[in-house]
């Protein structure tokens, strides 16, 4: 069984914490966590299937580990490998902007090759716009987490989502 490579950022250990918890419900031995501040354009390559997660902040801006490896990760190829996304952000004080970190991550993985997984249900959520939506505007393009107006849905959301992307990943 192949091992999953998961890269996160984070400031306030909200995205870490969602990170670990990801970990845990897959299987300690199954994935490799590497936050984005010290991780490595050459890590990406050691893994056919990868989550990547972060944090949306205030008005659709990168975490600030993203933003700095932001150049490196747009010239990552991800040809041949599976991508799921995950990200955090505040539905209600930030409405308009609601996880377009998420979506960024996810556009750039899937036009450097990558086959996206782990898309979800915009169901349940109340927001103006997003980098996150499909087209249809009925699914995220990967895990929405809102650990301010909705920290007590964070578990059940992990952990159907885990389920999806241990099929969709093939595990």
């Amino acid at each position: 069984m192949s091992k999953v490579g998961l890269f996160y950022g984070t400031d306030t250990g909200n995205t870490e914490r969602v990170a670990d918890l990801i970990k845990q419900k897959m299987g300690e031995d199954l994935v490799d966590v590497y936050d984005i501040a010290t991780a490595s354009a050459d890590d990406f390559a050691k893994y056919d299937k990868i989550i990547l997660g972060q944090p949306t902040w205030y008005y659709g801006e990168l975490q600030s580990s993203w933003d700095d490896f932001w150049e490196d990760f747009k010239g990552i190829d991800f040809t041949g490998k599976t991508v799921a996304c995950f990200g955090l952000g505040d539905q209600a004080d930030y409405s308009e902007y609601f996880l377009d970190a998420m979506g960024m991550m996810h556009d750039i993985a899937v036009e450097n090759g990558a086959t996206p997984a782990g898309y979800t249900s915009t169901d349940g959520f109340e927001f103006d716009e997003s980098k996150a939506v499909t087209e249809d505007e009925e699914f995220f393009v990967g895990l929405g987490i809102d650990e301010d107006q909705q920290p007590e849905l964070t578990d059940e959301r992990v952990d159907n989502w885990v389920e999806q992307i241990k099929e969709e990943f093939e595990l």
